[in-house]
């Protein structure tokens, strides 16, 4: 596989030269290996050889999620005896899918997340704490020990949850960084004020952020990011967007406006409703070609997520396209009293409303076959008056007001965090059950 470490700062010209000369070679690969897209390219009369730029690419038809459930065998490109690491899609919309990756896959994650954490500033003389699972086959977070390993940083697997041993690996490792669902840091906060840990003395000092928005599209803290640089000044946030079928992750410099594109490891589309791109600064669906995956490469894979890229080089000097947080999941788009809402913006009203302790947002068709929000939220206020406060911030921020229960935040926090589930549930889509 042909790498370029530095061709975040390359010329527009030479990263799109680069990107079609791997694309040549995925498509030879696709042809010869994916019994998936050799069916594609016969079934619609695909000549690869004619497809030689990345405006090419809007010649091909896209593969869903759909496709990946339906067919998820016919996308393995190797023998099993050369399938080294097994894991799944969380699931988040649909059935989980199961994705097989051989020994260079893995080389490839290593250097991925290597590349990733650089661009956030670490070095080999930094220690990483890992507040994220390693198992319950999760790509992730095998990803950022490997990542970590490949950079030649110090890593501690603590795993996630248990804000004493976090605090205790904190005091006894001196770690530098962590790799951190955003609202967890709040238990952090939460636990180090109850039990008299100086939090802004102690040696933590960025925070590489997984799962949940930290800024909008505009670049302005969430109420989520807000909250916990109030409370943890010293602590340096930086976002990051991943899945783990493109097998790459998009990480902010310290400039914090927008992931930056691993343009080596990916090739990547933001498509309309129709298919067809949009220009940037307006949203559009990630669409990816993944660079050298090897195990179950993907061509032109609609991840599902909306967000806005930019075209134009970043302070840092950096000219490789960036992208804002995720605005929605397009199977998660509510059409509320016609208005189109995505659920990051509900979380972040929520957010930013202190005498909320936490929540969980349903959607579900009501009786005459609209979507209808109802909120759950944990708070010790119930009155009428706090209900009341709730819908006219939505109608303010939103111009529509959901339906608002009040339910004990300890069966909220259970239903947040699932047994078996890797990520924090904020979201339940009830309109297909």
């Amino acid at each position: 596989m042909v790498r370029d470490k530095e061709i975040h700062y390359r010329s527009h010209a030479e990263i799109k030269r680069f990107q079609e000369e791997r694309l040549v070679e995925e498509l030879r690969y696709l042809q010869s290996n994916s019994k998936f897209y050799r069916t594609m390219f016969e079934k619609h009369g695909i000549d690869i050889a004619k497809i030689r730029r990345i405006e090419d690419l809007q010649t091909l038809p896209v593969t869903t999620k759909e496709d990946l459930q339906l067919h998820n065998a016919d996308f393995i490109c190797v023998p099993q005896n050369e399938i080294i690491d097994y894991v799944t899609t969380s699931g988040t919309l649909g059935n989980p899918v199961t994705f097989a990756l051989t020994s260079g896959d893995l080389d490839r994650l290593a250097y991925n997340e290597a590349c990733s954490f650089s661009v956030c500033g670490c070095t080999s003389q930094d220690i990483l704490q890992l507040m994220t699972t390693i198992d319950r086959r999760f790509m992730a977070g095998l990803a950022y020990f490997m990542g970590a390993r490949e950079l030649g940083c110090g890593v501690v697997r603590v795993g996630n949850g248990i804000p004493e041993l976090q605090w205790d690996t904190i005091k006894r490792i001196k770690p530098t960084a962590c790799i951190v669902v955003p609202s967890f840091l709040l238990n952090l906060i939460d636990y180090a004020e109850a039990n008299g840990i100086n939090l802004h003395d102690c040696s933590l000092k960025k925070a590489i952020c997984i799962g949940e928005a930290l800024r909008t599209s505009e670049g302005v803290l969430t109420a989520l990011g807000a909250r916990i640089t109030q409370r943890w000044p010293e602590l340096e946030l930086f976002s990051t967007y991943a899945s783990t079928e493109m097998q790459s992750s998009f990480t902010e410099c310290a400039c914090h406006n927008g992931g930056h594109v691993p343009a080596d490891l990916i090739i990547v589309e933001f498509l309309d409703n129709e298919n067809k791109p949009v220009p940037a600064g307006v949203p559009g669906e990630v669409t990816v070609t993944t660079i050298g995956v090897r195990g179950m490469p993907l061509l032109r894979f609609k991840t599902g997520d909306i967000c806005i890229h930019y075209d134009e080089p970043c302070r840092c000097g950096r000219n490789t396209v960036r992208l804002s947080s995720v605005l929605g999941r397009k199977g998660q788009m509510i059409k509320f009293k016609g208005t189109t809402l995505y659920p990051p913006a509900l979380f972040d009203i929520l957010d930013n409303i202190p005498e909320i302790e936490n929540y969980i947002v349903e959607v579900y068709t009501n009786s005459i076959e609209t979507d209808q929000v109802q909120i759950k939220i944990g708070s010790k206020n119930h009155s009428e008056e706090f209900v009341k406060q709730i819908k006219d911030i939505f109608r303010s921020k939103v111009r529509v007001a959901p339906d608002v229960v009040f339910e004990a935040s300890e069966i909220i926090a259970r239903i947040q965090r699932p047994p078996v589930g890797r990520k924090v549930v904020k979201f339940i889509d009830l309109r297909n059950v």
